[in-house]
């Protein structure tokens, strides 16, 4: 497919650009069999979600408008809603991050197809420019734009970069368009595997 296209103009680029899409495609049919169709990894995305709109609902609830009653029973009842909050809590980072746990698997057989593409794009198009930026980026952006390529043009564009970019763009909205994109709540559920200690506890 490769040679193919390098015969078209802009074929480099093209040629990037379908093995990028077509290894997206491949890392998501290999993330689908290992974890997307399990019983827990759906059970585990089915707690995240029920805990992230039980959480919702008791924060939206405590701040809403006081109930009438003395300073004690009013103290006692925002005393009970926060122990039922922290225990909603600790059940949504847990479920987090037997969710990221889960994903560990796919996501190192993911890892090695990338390794294996990149190995083979970089042994194709190595020291050749696959495409003109239509600006010379920042130098920053450019020690990667045009690593390994000959010459001073800052507007050649390495196959480096522009795997890159469309592996982030492909992907992201690839994994969208197939509802594969993890709970929002699981992102925001605690820092991953190893979190930090949770300050309440002591």
């Amino acid at each position: 497919m490769a040679s193919a296209l390098s015969s078209l103009r802009y074929g480099d680029s093209l040629s990037v650009v379908a093995i990028s899409g077509a290894t997206a495609v491949l890392c998501e049919a290999i993330s689908w069999l290992l974890i997307y169709r399990t019983t827990t990894y759906n059970s585990l995305r089915a707690s995240i979600e029920r805990h992230s709109r039980k959480l919702d609902s008791m924060k939206s609830t405590s701040s809403g408008p006081g109930t009438s009653g003395g300073a004690g029973s009013s103290s006692q009842a925002a005393s009970s809603r926060a122990k039922k909050m922290d225990r909603v809590e600790t059940s949504l980072k847990d479920a987090s991050r037997e969710l990221s746990f889960a994903k560990l698997k796919s996501g190192a057989v993911v890892a090695a197809v990338l390794f294996v593409v990149f190995g083979l794009l970089n042994s194709l198009f190595e020291g050749r420019a696959v495409a003109k930026l239509p600006f010379a980026p920042v130098p920053l952006v450019q020690r990667m734009s045009h690593r390994g390529l000959p010459g001073n043009d800052p507007t050649d564009c390495a196959m480096v970069f522009l795997y890159f970019l469309c592996s982030m763009s492909i992907r992201t909205n690839l994994q969208k368009l197939l509802g594969f994109t993890p709970p929002r709540a699981a992102a925001g559920a605690g820092p991953g595997l190893f979190g930090m200690p949770d300050p309440k506890v002591n």
